[in-house]
């Protein structure tokens, strides 16, 4: 079992019967490679709870695939938790990471029994006391350390996100706190960690552990966040498990509480993959703009991160001349629709089908109906079943929730 899954490890014969079928943009996931890759983990963490970190990816059909083998979800909102619940996830099984939540969404939380609720200001535990909340709740913790593959999402130290250390041994110890249920402790540093950045992610891991000997509760578990990154670049390197399971339980020192990681990305990423057709094709003296019928509105890493992600023709029945210097670009009226920029493409012609890789994570998730443009299908595979899980919308659709008024 690979540890990274590549374009070329796709049935590109299959991918085409689905682009026949269903038509682009599409995207496609694979249920399999998300049980194998759940099991990597569970298998280099074998004492750890896994909950899967749901914004990464929240089709119901890989919420109920990794619910199935046992993980727990971590949810961000009340649209998270409502969806996993949909997919038969209980609610003793959801983390809700409440960041600056709105009041509806804790309103919806503070009813379902058994929810641990990751809560990081004075403000969120004043307003949960004011819903009379006595249930389960877990301390983010800022410990200061971040990192991740851009700043946006380096979330560990920034300022936005959880309790100081002192202020979270503060509440460990005050009577103040007790009527809550204070079941663990949090911090996440980011998304897309690599192995350069693991020394970061131990001095977080440091931080937590002391707190936990430091504190007058027993503690349940100790949430070490997510955030491990997966190869995007050919160059870039996978993540050791087995060492990187080692150094949490070194950086972490003595503790009886429970281990849990929020993995997203890394069980989700290459088991996903977009498919999108050529629609002109501009050659110009320095290079070559390739444009598609996905944009930034169906895959908005790119224009949002700068992130790379690998682009190949799958429909070239035998090889072609790679043409460097080759942008591929969407339908979007802004310079920032790129889907890659600057790189070797097989020789392509109009009504070519693109692969774009490493999909999974952050793709549908993020997409919008941005220009107008409704969005794409979702196609998932299961062995040798092929199925719709996410139907294309319409033109109709994009009205579908406005209301005529009389005025104009």
């Amino acid at each position: 079992m690979s540890e990274h899954r590549t374009i070329s490890d796709w049935s590109h014969e299959t991918l085409l019967s689905i682009v026949e079928t269903h038509g682009t943009p599409t995207y496609v996931i694979d249920l399999e490679r998300i049980r194998q890759n759940y099991r990597r983990l569970s298998s280099a963490f074998e004492d750890a709870d896994i909950y899967y970190a749901a914004k990464a990816n929240t089709s119901g059909a890989i919420l109920q695939t990794l619910g199935n083998l046992g993980a727990g979800i971590e949810c961000v909102s009340a649209g998270e938790i409502y969806r996993s619940i949909r997919a038969e996830i209980p609610p003793s099984r959801i983390l809700y990471t409440a960041v600056n939540p709105p009041d509806s969404d804790l309103d919806f939380a503070v009813n379902l029994s058994g929810l641990t609720i990751n809560i990081g200001s004075h403000d969120t535990l004043r307003r949960l006391s004011e819903r009379d909340y006595r249930g389960r709740i877990c301390l983010r913790i800022n410990t200061g350390s971040g990192a991740g593959h851009h700043k946006y999402v380096s979330t560990g130290s920034d300022a936005k996100f959880g309790f100081s250390p002192d202020q979270a041994l503060y509440l460990l110890s005050s009577h103040s706190s007790h009527d809550f249920d204070i079941v663990g402790i949090h911090a996440h540093a980011g998304s897309g960690i690599s192995p350069q950045d693991m020394d970061v992610h131990q001095s977080l891991c440091r931080t937590l552990g002391d707190i936990s000997r430091s504190s007058p509760i027993d503690l349940e578990f100790i949430d070490v966040g997510g955030g491990f990154g997966v190869p995007y670049h050919p160059e870039d390197l996978s993540l050791d498990l087995s060492k990187v399971s080692l150094e949490i339980q070194k950086s972490l020192g003595d503790f009886s509480a429970k281990l849990v990681l929020e993995p997203g990305r890394y069980i989700v990423a290459d088991a996903g993959i977009l498919l999108t057709k050529i629609n002109t094709i501009k050659n110009l003296d320095s290079h070559t703009i390739v444009g598609v019928d996905a944009g930034m509105h169906t895959l908005l890493r790119p224009a949002l991160y700068g992130s790379y992600h690998d682009i190949q023709n799958i429909s070239s029945t035998e090889t072609k001349q790679s043409l460097p210097n080759t942008t591929v670009t969407g339908p979007i009226c802004e310079s920032a629709d790129i889907l890659g920029v600057d790189i070797e493409l097989e020789a392509s012609a109009t009504g070519d089908i693109l692969a774009i890789g490493n999909a999974g994570a952050y793709g549908e998730a993020m997409e919008s109906q941005y220009n107008s443009f409704p969005r794409s299908a979702t196609v998932a595979i299961d062995g040798n079943n092929i199925g719709l899980i996410r139907k294309r919308e319409t033109l109709e659709d994009l009205c579908s929730h406005e209301h005529e008024v009389g005025w104009f």
